[in-house]
């Protein structure tokens, strides 16, 4: 390995041996403020986000945003290796949050000291380690990007095995209600809500989309919740259910909502409508730059920082989402190694 990658992989041991569960980070956020202000980089602080920009950072030019998260989940208890050892075996680096999305911010944070300091770049670079990904909380990248100076656009670090996720599904999750009357279920009495809410719910089954996204498909609404009723004999005048709604970047969360309560009868009320769909077109410079290094594009369906960013990104980085959440979650060394080097070329093609 050189000497990048040595350090990268150093500091992401390091990170696997601090607990950094959402809301709970400053440890690690600790951690990578060090590490950085060792190598003599002037580093800025929102909550648990950590922030820092070129030497040589020209505010007449494009910026460049280089982001990855350092909070986990909790581990499964599928677990049979320690989550916290970071150890190596069989040149995998094995830890709670190894490859999600400690081997992406680790390879950010090495491709970001590779220029720091290069004078006459066609680009500035701001490095964003945010905290609260996985829970989409508010404290994470939402806080800090108003903290930043204007961003063009981003490279969001998430295990694609490097290939270009040019689009991300966003995400609605709707509370429903349909409105009934009670009465006696012996008698013909009362207004049924459930009979209402099966009207509804079999739209949400059968209703199609004009819009189809070309890398991400239709938008897809799943209903995962029912409650309505108390008692055998009595009609239940409400009908309570759960849609799971995962939009496209054809439509936007409101424009998709707007069509829903179009549609249906039931009360429908989003819990938040803040996760948006994203994407970035197939000719845009980094898209482009990825492409002739022989990537291949995709639209992810797992949500990440991109939903909260109101500026063009794409996701990219070492690793493989299958491995994230599970037990014994890993990243190859050499997946980090050829991380660093990929997202340098792909950089060299633009800077």
């Amino acid at each position: 390995m050189d000497a990048l990658t040595i350090e990268a992989v150093d500091l992401l041991k390091a990170l696997i041996k601090t607990p950094s569960f959402s809301k709970e980070e400053d440890q690690t956020a600790d951690i990578i403020s060090d590490f950085l202000s060792k190598k003599a980089v002037a580093v800025d602080r929102v909550g648990n986000n950590i922030w820092a920009k070129n030497l040589n950072f020209d505010p007449n030019k494009p910026t460049i945003l280089l982001n990855s998260h350092h909070d986990t989940v909790k581990p499964n208890s599928g677990y049979t290796n320690d989550p916290f050892d970071a150890k190596i075996e069989d040149e995998k680096l094995y830890g709670l949050g190894s490859n999600d999305a400690g081997g992406c911010l680790v390879s950010l944070i090495a491709t970001f000291l590779n220029y720091y300091a290069k004078p006459n770049l066609a680009y500035n670079l701001i490095l964003a380690a945010s905290a609260e990904e996985e829970i989409s909380g508010k404290g994470g990248i939402e806080n800090l990007v108003p903290h930043l100076p204007a961003i063009d656009f981003a490279i969001v670090g998430e295990p694609t095995q490097m290939n270009l996720a040019i689009a991300e599904k966003g995400l609605m999750v709707l509370d429903c209600v349909a409105k009934g009357k009670s009465g006696h279920a012996a008698r013909n009495e009362g207004k049924n809500a459930i009979y209402k809410a099966i009207e509804d719910i079999d739209w949400f089954k059968t209703h199609e989309f004009e819009e189809i996204s070309e890398t991400l498909g239709p938008i897809k609404m799943s209903v995962t919740v029912i409650e309505a009723g108390k008692q055998h004999n009595v009609v239940p005048d409400e009908c309570k259910f759960v849609v799971d709604v995962r939009t496209t970047d054809i439509l936007s969360n409101l424009e998709t909502l707007k069509i829903i309560e179009e549609n249906v009868s039931s009360t429908v009320k989003p819990r938040s409508t803040r996760l948006n769909p994203s994407g970035i077109p197939k000719n845009h410079p980094i898209v482009k730059a990825g492409l002739e290094l022989g990537k291949q594009t995709y639209g992810s369906p797992t949500l990440s920082d991109q939903a909260l960013m109101p500026f063009p990104s794409l996701k990219l980085g070492p690793g493989d989402s299958a491995r994230s959440h599970t037990a014994d979650e890993y990243i190859y060394l050499s997946e980090i190694e050829n991380g660093i080097k990929d997202y340098i070329k792909i950089l060299d093609k633009l800077l």
